[in-house]
């Protein structure tokens, strides 16, 4: 059974069906079941997580909080194995576990709503009594940042902002750095709130450089950004906030001494696995970058001029769209529309999202010289589509997206150019 659900159409000559084998793989190698077994596993009462251990019987309370995209299934795989110490249990997501542990709120991304600030009041409700006696398990996904919200401005200006940020052309960090600074929850605001309560921070990480005060915007952890550098990033992108919407974020470090922050998952194990399973096919695979970063449109040319003949490039990381049009497509689709005029013969180009959606509806999307025949037949311009930020249905049209439907982890987008 194939993660991509197209896969049969898509494979349609042994170019391509190395490039989808390499992109099941991915997908094989972040599977949170497969993830959390290596990771975090319970005997008795005792709670291993990587190296440390934690006696689960000796807290009053044991309270399970997902937060991000992938967390609900996440915390289902986690609550089955500490389900004889758990107090509560609850997940905001895109998509519901369906676990009878886990109470999960299907909320909105990446646009903040109404449902996501409820969530998040009411976890604050819940979490801000905890004492030095009580436990908390949290599951930091990506895509927490809209997802794990409540901020002083109202829920209105709060999605305006988020619109605007979106096709600013702002970076992750930036982005970030913003959100941290309007929010209740995040740069360490939601440590502040369970504290004194001892935490267990599980992070799988969407982030370049997997700095952890940025993944979700690190609620719960130190964050090294100030007021004035959001301030001047609003100014930057004109994003019209107000300066005294933005709050300082809490720097005494008092409030993260009970808090353990553990990396369990980042883009480079799905790009490991690529590279290792590459072998199998005769030929060598390298890894250009786990931080790849650019304007999406462009980034096609520079991935197919730095993989040689003979070769598959791997890359990972976050690039960026500058929105132009009112067209519907998500930034995998752009980087493999944008190298069209760049594919000869020999090249097979991929761009996924790890957690299987671009925006819209699909995962990202593959190409190479049938993809272009297929366009010219039938008289599609792929740069009238890339310049009206159109590419969702350029890439239906000719057949070549790539479906998987929303997947239960987020480590990133990920990158194949085979030149062989």
């Amino acid at each position: 059974m194939h993660v991509i659900k197209n896969y049969l159409q898509l494979c349609t000559n042994d170019r391509r069906k190395k490039v989808l084998d390499l992109i099941e793989v991915a997908y094989d190698s972040i599977d949170p079941k497969n993830v959390v077994e290596k990771s975090v596993k319970c005997d008795g009462d005792i709670l291993y997580v990587k190296d440390e251990k934690y006696t689960l019987s000796n807290f009053k309370s044991v309270n399970l909080l997902g937060i991000g995209k992938g967390s609900s299934y996440i915390c289902s795989i986690i609550a089955d194995q500490i389900k004889d110490f758990l107090t509560s249990a609850y997940a905001i997501d895109l998509v519901d576990s369906q676990s009878p542990l886990v109470e999960t709120s299907i909320g909105t991304h990446p646009v903040s709503s109404d449902k996501n600030f409820e969530f998040t009041k009411s976890i604050i409700d819940k979490f801000q009594n905890l004492g030095v006696e009580d436990l908390v398990i949290s599951v930091i996904c990506g895509g927490g940042s809209s997802l794990f919200e409540y901020t002083k401005i109202s829920i209105d200006e709060k999605i305006e902002i988020d619109k605007k940020m979106l096709s600013s052309g702002a970076d992750i960090y930036e982005m970030n750095t913003i959100r941290k600074h309007l929010s209740l929850v995040k740069g360490g605001n939601f440590a502040k709130i369970c504290y004194p309560a001892h935490v267990i921070d599980l992070i799988f990480s969407d982030v370049l450089g997997n700095d952890l005060s940025f993944i979700a915007s690190g609620p719960l952890v130190l964050d090294k950004t100030t007021q004035d550098m959001a301030i001047e990033i609003n100014k930057k992108y004109k994003l019209g906030i107000s300066d005294d919407s933005f709050l300082k974020t809490p720097k005494d470090e008092e409030f993260f001494k009970n808090v353990s922050n553990f990396l369990i998952l980042t883009n480079h194990e799905p790009l490991e696995a690529m590279k290792n399973a590459s072998k199998s096919f005769g030929v060598d695979a390298f890894i250009y970058s786990e931080n790849l970063s650019g304007i999406a449109r462009d980034l096609g040319e520079i991935l197919i001029k730095n993989c040689p003949r003979g070769k598959i490039l791997l890359a990972g990381g976050e690039t960026t769209v500058v929105v132009k049009g009112d067209g519907m497509g998500g930034r995998n689709q752009e980087v493999v529309a944008g190298a069209f005029d760049y594919i000869d013969s020999n090249i097979v180009i991929s761009s996924f999202g790890s957690d299987g959606w671009d925006n819209y509806l699909l995962a990202g999307a593959i190409a190479d010289k049938t993809s272009i025949d297929k366009a010219r037949n039938l008289k599609l311009d792929v740069n009238s589509y890339l310049d009206n930020n159109n590419t969702l249905p350029f890439f239906q049209a000719i057949g070549d997206g790539i479906d998987t439907g929303k997947r239960p982890s987020n480590v990133s987008d990920l990158m194949i150019v085979a030149n062989i």
